[in-house]
């Protein structure tokens, strides 16, 4: 029985190897893509003319009207909306702060509220500062000498880190948890330096959390600037006693409908056989969020362009998924999810595109190994295109909650040395965006869709387990 089973995975992945009429394909997409791409006229009208999308915010429902038009007009079989409820958090009038080192002497510092964090007073709040590079810290620092102060999180990314996100992850808790921690210490606000390797004056927003925290607790968080960083904990050095004052007035309301935009070529052979590709449609509402997750967005409706303009039939149905809400809650991902289930669909497939529109490098594929190395095979395909990086571990957050044991979730991984310069930040605009390596990205990613359609799984999904 095992020596069969071995005999069988072998004659798939033999099945799979790149054919002549493979590499054919290939050429003419990335053809296509880099002679008669629409990402980056896309691009262009949803940063440029539609602008920041956060979740429940005027903008988002800008976007999801433009991106289900823009799909309607390609010709596919079906163009739905998915209706999700999700947070509505606004920022309110821009934020304020200063470092004051002694009676009439200060200095401004470039500073943004975290997406979800509450307001100062409206005078602001003016309080003495500790500085910490971990919440770890909090305990050692003891509640006496924290009480009645802000907390400063100073820990930066680790630059020696040939990944970024894995430097991002490793410090990103501050962001996340820091609020929630240091008002157990008595602390009355937070901030945070910003998640960004490059010293610059673009404080970077991102999620926060309070948990379940009662509200009479929750105190203000914002993020500083790296640079403005490296100022207040020299300063600390100097004048230990100086005081840090912040002004913002952000608010959270009820949460509010939005939807997901659908589109989908139905399968020609297998048509209960579901490949997803997407982004995000959110973005944060500083700069106009051409990155993150602008690019994913167009790249996603550009692959079913593609397939369309170079008259290629999938097999299997590929649908584009542009999820809501992935910046401060994943409602659209867990509802896309849910409702998967529920209509008990076999999603065979994933890939979503949330790391930039930089030059792609490759993917990141969460899978069995006999899966991988299917993918592997594949690997001669993308080398004339200088795509090397393939690797077992992650997908992207809108996809995940689409997993289980037989399926396989991809991510579309770009060179990522200056993604996080741009990242939650005003300056994450399409000016910040190369055409030709978000053309590359979305060729890359039709390419991968294309060979899942015509392989399909070593493993195929049961017919008794859809989901």
């Amino acid at each position: 029985m095992i020596r069969l089973t071995f005999i069988l995975f072998c004659c798939a992945i033999i099945n799979a190897q790149p054919s002549t009429a493979d590499k054919n394909q290939l050429k003419q997409f990335y053809d296509l893509a880099l002679l008669e791409g629409h990402s980056y006229e896309w691009l262009d009208y949803l940063a440029n003319r539609i602008g920041s999308r956060l979740s429940g915010s005027l903008g988002a429902e800008r976007a999801v009207a433009w991106t289900k038009s823009e799909l309607d007009s390609l010709g596919l079989d079906r163009v739905y909306l998915q209706p999700v409820k999700v947070p509505k958090w606004v920022r309110g009038s821009k934020e304020f702060a200063l470092i004051e080192t002694a009676p009439g002497i200060t200095f401004n510092v470039p500073i943004t509220a975290l997406g979800g964090s509450v307001a100062t007073p409206s005078v602001g709040l003016k309080a003495p500062v500790v500085e910490v590079q971990s919440i770890a810290d909090l305990a050692i620092i003891g509640r006496e000498n924290i009480e009645g102060k802000i907390v400063f999180y100073n820990r930066p990314m680790q630059a020696n880190l040939i990944s970024t996100f894995q430097a991002y992850s490793g410090c990103v808790d501050q962001r996340y948890d820091g609020a929630r921690e240091a008002s157990e210490y008595g602390a009355v606000g937070v901030i945070v330096r910003s998640m960004n390797l490059r010293l610059d004056d673009f404080p970077h927003t991102g999620s926060m959390s309070y948990g379940e925290q009662d509200v009479s607790k929750r105190i203000p968080a914002a993020a500083i600037s790296t640079n403005a960083a490296e100022k207040l904990s020299y300063l600390l050095k100097l004048e230990p006693k100086l005081k840090f004052l912040f002004r913002q007035q952000c608010k959270t309301y009820p949460d509010v409908w939005s939807d997901n935009v659908i589109g989908e070529i139905k399968g020609s052979e297998f048509p209960d056989e579901i490949i997803v590709v997407g982004g995000h449609l959110d973005s944060w509402d500083l700069g106009d969020g051409a990155h993150d997750d602008g690019a994913g967005v167009v790249q996603s409706m550009e692959v079913l362009r593609l397939f369309g303009k170079s008259g290629y039939r999938p097999k299997r149905t590929i649908r584009v998924v542009l999820f809501m809400n992935e910046e401060n809650g994943l409602r659209g991902g867990n509802a896309y999810a849910n409702s998967a289930l529920a209509n008990n669909e076999k999603h065979i497939f994933a890939l979503e595109s949330d790391a930039g529109g930089f030059t792609p490098r490759g993917f990141s594929f969460n899978c069995s190994d006999e899966e991988f190395a299917q993918v592997e095979s594949w690997k001669p395909l993308f080398k004339p295109y200088l795509i090397h990086y393939f690797e077992q571990g992650g997908s992207g957050a809108d996809v995940r909650p689409l997993k289980n044991k037989y399926n396989v979730l991809a991510g579309l991984r770009p060179d990522s040395q200056r993604y996080f310069d741009h990242h939650h930040a005003e300056n994450d605009t399409f000016d910040a965006v190369n055409k030709r390596e978000l053309e590359l990205g979305a060729a890359t990613m039709t390419s991968l869709i294309y060979l899942y359609d015509k392989y399909g799984l070593v493993n195929p999904v049961p017919s008794t387990l859809k989901q």
